[in-house]
């Protein structure tokens, strides 16, 4: 039997199946203790982790035997793929896992963000009666901005479609002959995106070239009331600059899932900022997503240390 140690929280059901074929040491808080899930991992043969277990060469070179990581999840920024390639050691994201809970965020973020009638409870309750100002726009005949067009862009394109939103898309690495592009309309660029799309949703990972897309420049270039939904991850999107377009009213409103440090600091840009819905990382995070990507996890990092 192998030996797997899991260090954030996951389904049960899903924990007992792999405990019923390996030795597995189940502990959410170890994410939370670097130097213990060293030491817990010294003879591990398999890690499995969400987006805040650090799997760095430190972890990795305490883990000798670690054969397969399994993450909780599709982004694999946490964990350092090339070291683990040149280790041979296997890493399996839980792919498709949450395509619609993240694609309902969405969709819920843009709803209410537009209409704003949400927005204002804490007035209503105090006696006042806000209602000019929480006069909102509908998201029929709006345009939606998809940056990368994945899966989880086009499961939300999917739904946006039936509210009446027009799709507009911009991923260079999508074949212009893809399928999914014969119902949206395809971008070349940011620059020709970001200036007409009523919705913005962020659906890339963080690489070299995606840190900072959004800065000041990229904020700036976006139409003037449109809002802005970042569930991919926080450094994509300059805190700063949107705290900026928030305050000045170019853009709005926002919904941010991820963050550049999470949890955020105490003196974070993003504070006090209006028309901000901001969420600790739980778009992909549903009880139904959550069973789905444990199971994903466990039958991967079995089938591997099994084969």
């Amino acid at each position: 039997m192998a030996h797997v140690v899991i260090s954030e929280f996951m389904d049960e059901p899903a924990v007992n199946w792999l405990r019923e074929r390996h030795t597995v040491t189940y502990d959410p808080s170890l994410v939370d203790d670097p130097a213990r899930l060293r030491q817990v991992c010294a003879e591990a043969h398999g890690l499995i982790v969400r987006n805040r277990t650090q799997v760095d060469r430190a972890l990795f070179d305490a883990a000798p035997a670690l054969r397969v990581v399994g993450r909780l999840g599709v982004g694999l920024d946490n964990i350092d793929t090339s070291f683990a390639e040149a280790r041979q050691i296997a890493v399996f994201p839980a792919t498709g896992g949450n395509v619609v809970s993240v694609a309902e965020y969405v969709i819920t973020a843009i709803l209410v963000l537009r209409r704003a009638a949400w927005m204002g409870t804490s007035d209503v309750l105090a006696g006042k009666w806000p209602r000019q100002s929480m006069i909102g726009l509908e998201c029929d005949g709006a345009s939606l901005g998809l940056v990368g067009y994945g899966a989880i862009a086009q499961a939300t394109a999917e739904r946006a479609r039936a509210f009446g939103m027009k799709i507009l898309a911009y991923d260079p690495f999508l074949p212009a002959d893809h399928p999914a592009w014969e119902t949206a309309e395809r971008h070349e660029s940011l620059s020709t995106l970001l200036p007409v799309a009523d919705a913005v949703s962020l659906h890339v990972p963080l690489t070299d070239a995606t840190r900072g897309l959004l800065d000041d420049a990229g904020i700036a270039a976006m139409k003037p009331g449109a809002v802005l939904i970042n569930t991919s991850r926080g450094n994509i999107v300059d805190e700063g600059a949107l705290a900026k377009a928030l305050h000045s009213g170019h853009l709005r409103g926002a919904a941010m899932d991820v963050f550049a440090q999470e949890p955020l600091p105490a003196d974070t840009a993003l504070a006090g900022a209006p028309n901000l819905i901001a969420t600790p990382h739980v778009a992909g995070v549903t009880v139904e997503s959550n069973t789905r990507i444990s199971w994903i996890t466990v039958k991967n990092v079995a089938q591997h240390l099994e084969s």
